[in-house]
C-alpha cells in the first residue's frame, strides 16, 4: 500500500459512520405489533433446539383450539418429526397414530380450508395460477382468494394439519410445515394453522427421509421432541417475545413494491410482480425493554 492509499484508509477509518437515509418502506416502531403469548406454541426438539409457532386462530378456530389443548396436554411430548420429505414438508406428531387423544380434542374439525371473508389489506400486483387476488391481513398473514372466499396460503414455513381422506379434516395431532418451493396445490384442501417464526432452520435442514413420500425408513432415527408448550403456559422468564410487521399502512405497501420489483444496481429487470409467497411479512423478536 502507498502513501497515498494508506492515508485515504486512515481517514476513512478514523470518520464517523454515516447511517443510511431512512426510504419509504421502512417501518416505524408502531409498525410492529406484539403477538399474544397464547398465539404462539414452543416446541423443543432434542439438542435443545427451539420452534416457534404463531398460530392463527382468526382462521382455523376448531383446529387452534385443539392445538392449545393438546400442548397443554403435553401431547406431543415423547413423539417425533418422522417424516421429512425433500422440497416439500417436514411433519411431526405420533408415528404410530396410536396415541390416543386427550379430551375435549376434535377428532375430525369443520374443514377451515376457506374462510368466510378476504380480509387482505394489500393486493399483489399479479395473480397467480391459484388465486384470482392475493395479499396480507393487517396483522402480517398471506391470504388468497377467488372472489368467493379466502384461505391461507401454502408459503415456506406455514403450518399445516395432517390429514388422511376425506372426509378427515385431521385433529392437529399431525404437523408439517413446508421446508421447500411453495406447494399452493394444497391451498384449499389442508387447514393451516401457522406459520414458524423462530427455528425453521433446525426442521428444513434434517436428514431426508428415504421412504416413501419422505417418511423415515426403518432404518433412520427420528428426531425426537422433548416438549410442545404454549408461550402462555411457560413462567413469564423463559416466554419468548415476538412482533410482526403490521401490513395496513404505506409503508409497507411500499416495501411490497419493492419486493415485486427489485432495484439497481444489482436487478437490472424489474419482475412487474412476485407471488405473496415472495412477500412474507416480516417477524421479529420483540426489543428487550
Amino acid at each position: 500500500m502507498n502513501l497515498v492509499s494508506l492515508i485515504a484508509a486512515l481517514l476513512q477509518s478514523a470518520a464517523p459512520a454515516v447511517a443510511p437515509l431512512p426510504t419509504a418502506a421502512d417501518p416505524v416502531e408502531s409498525d410492529w405489533r406484539t403477538i399474544p403469548d397464547d398465539e404462539l406454541m414452543v416446541m423443543t426438539l432434542a439438542g435443545d433446539r427451539r420452534v416457534v409457532i404463531r398460530l392463527a386462530p382468526r382462521y382455523a378456530p376448531v383446529h387452534v383450539d385443539n392445538l392449545r389443548k393438546l400442548a397443554r396436554a403435553h401431547w406431543w411430548d415423547g413423539t417425533s418429526v418422522y417424516r421429512v420429505q425433500d422440497n416439500y414438508v417436514a411433519q411431526w406428531g405420533d408415528v404410530t397414530e396410536k396415541k390416543p387423544l386427550p379430551a375435549g380434542v376434535v377428532a375430525n374439525p369443520p374443514a377451515e380450508y376457506v374462510g368466510i371473508r378476504y380480509d387482505a389489506v394489500t393486493r399483489m400486483a399479479r395473480s397467480d395460477p391459484y388465486a384470482a387476488k392475493s395479499g396480507h391481513s393487517a396483522d402480517g398473514w398471506p391470504v388468497a382468494s377467488d372472489g368467493k372466499g379466502a384461505w391461507l396460503t401454502h408459503c415456506y414455513a406455514m403450518v399445516g394439519v395432517g390429514r388422511d381422506m376425506a372426509p378427515s379434516t385431521g385433529s392437529g395431532a399431525e404437523l408439517y410445515t413446508v421446508i421447500g418451493h411453495a406447494p399452493r396445490h394444497l391451498d384449499r384442501n389442508i387447514a393451516l394453522v401457522g406459520r414458524v417464526v423462530e427455528g425453521m432452520e433446525y426442521l428444513s435442514s434434517l436428514p431426508r427421509g428415504t421412504g416413501n413420500m419422505g417418511f423415515y425408513a426403518p432404518e433412520q432415527v427420528p428426531t425426537p421432541i422433548l416438549s410442545v408448550r404454549l408461550a402462555s403456559d411457560l413462567p413469564a422468564a423463559q416466554r419468548p417475545h415476538y412482533q410482526y410487521r403490521a401490513a395496513d399502512n404505506a409503508r409497507f405497501a411500499a416495501w411490497l413494491r419493492g419486493r415485486e420489483n427489485r432495484e439497481p444496481p444489482f436487478f437490472t429487470v424489474p419482475a412487474g410482480g412476485a407471488d405473496v409467497c415472495n412477500a412474507m411479512p416480516p417477524v421479529r423478536k420483540a426489543p428487550v425493554r
